[in-house]
């Protein structure tokens, strides 16, 4: 049986990551990119699909574990008669995307601890298996394009198609494990101390944690919870092209033994406005603007060819496909790597796009001098394409329908275009952007709401209602006081909340084109939160706020749902969005002026910044090398 995912760890370095359980067994790592084949999928099948653990060799009598402070490095101990040793797993800095490393320290504690190690390389998620030759370092992999190299002073064998070592550690050793890959095509680089490497990653970590300098926060734990978000946020990012994965994960369900498994290696144009907040907000501006630099030179081009969705790169061709040698994550099926949903019209995308350029330019990043271009043929294409249906927010794959949450982003899009014209003295045609905008918000008054109940529905001619709903005061489509808006939030408790959380939508009413059922979407909980602080609920907001801190796990990661009948987290991990509304819901709470009022804010200026972007965080701003 599957470990639970919150049994795992993540650690990553901006190029890759990895994710290793309590037990020392690091299971799914992918190289060089966070978007490559695995070399350990153990995490989708069984050992026989590569792994690599360190351990004692004998049953230890307890383990804890944590993150070294203000970094994500993962320190593992583990307690046996003999004594106690630590395991510090963590991936090093590197400016050259072909060389990842991961390093792995064990470190005597007190006694004497005999330990064993095992390494089963299996590249191509977990398919091939490598051709291993000894050499004076340890261990030389190579399989097809890809090679490591495993370097240790501890000696070596070969057993059963694995790498194992037995070795003791006394009080004060400190052994190292260093596997590092390169193409084939270019030869081994040096690894130098494990420790100097430690030392480096850790001094670079918390210099950036100083930089961002997140604000004081209300409650004990919160500062801690926010910047542990921060944290993993910043090691989800590419740092070549600034995109941000949705997870580190392939197909790790939303049901268990169902076949709602998608890949999340991927950048989604939807994420970036509420990361961009959440970034600022937090005072990392370096990352908030290379996230907008990556945004627009994915989605730059022919605007009929705009994606929902990119690789960390820019790339645009997502194919799906599934891997059949693999049996899944507690035998949920298909396991697939790719996303078809790249290829899906979603309407909402525009207004994302916009309402981020627009958030961007009253910040300190300024406005991008090139962009006004793009987004005025955007909005060229967007004028026909909102009146047709779409496949709306979740990526359903059924039959497309008029999603509102689409229309409402879409009067978003026309919104901002025209804000920008109003406030910053960009040329366009904004008479036609008002008329448009005017139409659109009629429409969803007219179609989308239901008046007997008192609510907005998840599409025309619907009855169903959907938790992006709950997005529609922030975004600045009714104000917060509206009834309408009111009456949703009160439709939404009762209608699309189990034990307290939130679901994205009832999958009955939906009919996404996909078998089976799925759990509360953690973002959504935390947009509720959102929902409350804006009309006045404070307090049921900081409820709901404090059952979502406690059902991470005890790294402070989240997976994207979580499931109440079975008590625990299901779907992509860590996953980046639940990290997001983490961050931005803890500074609406405790701000007037928080990202929620931020995005909904109709101000005039022409030179309007919000305070909460301001001051010693962003006069720090400055390029930060990881060399």
């Amino acid at each position: 049986m599957s470990k639970p995912i919150e049994e795992y760890g993540f650690i990553g370095n901006m190029l890759s990551g990895a994710l290793v359980a309590r037990d020392g067994s690091m299971d799914w790592l992918c190289l060089p990119r966070f978007d490559s084949d695995a070399c350990f999928a153990a995490l989708l099948g069984a050992s026989k699909h590569g792994y690599w653990q360190i351990s004692p060799a004998g049953e230890s009598n307890r383990s804890s574990r944590r993150y070294l402070p203000h970094a994500p490095v993962l320190e593992t101990t583990f307690e046996t008669e003999g004594g106690i040793v630590t395991l510090v797993d963590f991936m090093p800095l590197s400016n050259d995307p072909e060389r990842v490393d991961v390093v792995r320290l064990v470190q005597g504690v007190s006694g004497k601890v005999r330990m064993r190690m095992e390494l089963a390389l299996r590249f191509g998620y977990g398919k091939t298996i490598p051709w291993v030759r000894r050499r004076d370092y340890g261990i030389h992999a190579v399989a097809g394009p890809d090679a490591v190299e495993l370097a240790t002073p501890v000696t070596l064998r070969g057993e059963d198609m694995r790498t194992v070592a037995e070795f003791e550690v006394g009080e004060g050793d400190v052994i190292p494990f260093t596997l590092a890959y390169h193409p084939l095509h270019r030869e081994p680089h040096f690894i130098d101390d494990g420790r100097k490497r430690l030392e480096h990653t850790l001094a670079w970590w918390r210099e950036w944690t100083r930089i961002c300098q997140l604000s004081e926060l209300e409650e004990p734990g919160w500062n801690d919870a926010v910047e542990r978000s921060l944290i993993t946020l910043k090691a989800l990012s590419y740092q070549p092209s600034g995109g941000i994965v949705a997870a580190l994960t392939t197909s790790l369900p939303e049901e268990l033994g169902g076949v709602r498994n998608w890949d999340y290696r991927y950048c989604w144009i939807r994420d970036a406005t509420l990361t961009l907040y959440a970034f600022m907000n937090a005072g990392c501006f370096d990352e908030a603007g290379a996230f907008r630099e990556w945004m627009l030179r994915a989605a730059a081009g022919a605007p009929d060819q705009m994606q929902i969705m990119y690789g960390i790169e820019g790339e645009r061709r997502l194919t799906e496909i599934e891997l059949p040698w693999l049996p899944g994550y507690e035998n949920s099926l298909p396991v697939r790597i790719g996303n078809g949903a790249h290829e899906q019209i979603q309407v909402d995308v525009f207004g994302e796009l916009m309402d981020t350029l627009y958030t961007a330019r009253k910040s300190q990043l300024g406005p991008h001098q090139e962009a006004w271009r793009f987004q005025q043929a955007i909005l060229s294409r967007l004028e026909s394409l909102w009146r047709g249906p779409d496949q709306g927010i979740w990526e359903v794959r059924g039959s497309p329908k008029h999603f509102v949450y689409s229309k409402m982003m879409a009067w978003v899009a026309f919104d901002r275009a025209i804000k920008a014209v109003e406030q910053f003295g960009f040329p366009g045609p904004v008479g036609k952007w008002r008329t448009l905008r005017d139409e659109i918000h009629r429409e969803v008054l007219a179609r989308g709401y239901d008046k007997e109940r008192n609510t907005f529905v998840q599409h025309y001619d619907g009855v169903g209602l959907d938790a992006s709903l709950l997005l529609m005061a922030e975004v600045g489509f009714l104000p917060p006081d509206d009834p309408r808006f009111r009456g949703t939030v009160e439709a939404i408790e009762r209608d699309l909340m189990e034990d307290g959380l939130v679901l994205r939508y009832r999958v009955g009413e939906t009919k996404d084109g996909l078998a089976g059922e799925e759990g509360t979407f953690l973002v959504c909980s935390f947009w509720l939160a959102d929902a409350y602080t804006m009309i006045d609920r404070g307090h049921d907001a900081a409820v709901l706020f404090e059952r979502l801190l406690s059902l991470r796990n005890d790294l402070g990661l989240l997976a994207e749902e979580y499931h109440p009948r079975h008590r625990r987290q299901l779907g992509n991990f860590p996953q980046a969005f639940s990290h997001v509304g983490l961050i931005n819901t803890a500074y609406n709470l405790r701000r007037i002026n928080g990202p929620a009022q931020q995005r909904a804010d109709r101000s005039a200026s022409p030179h309007a910044t919000h305070t909460s972007w301001t001051g010693t965080a962003g006069e720090q701003h400055r390029e930060r090398s990881i060399d």
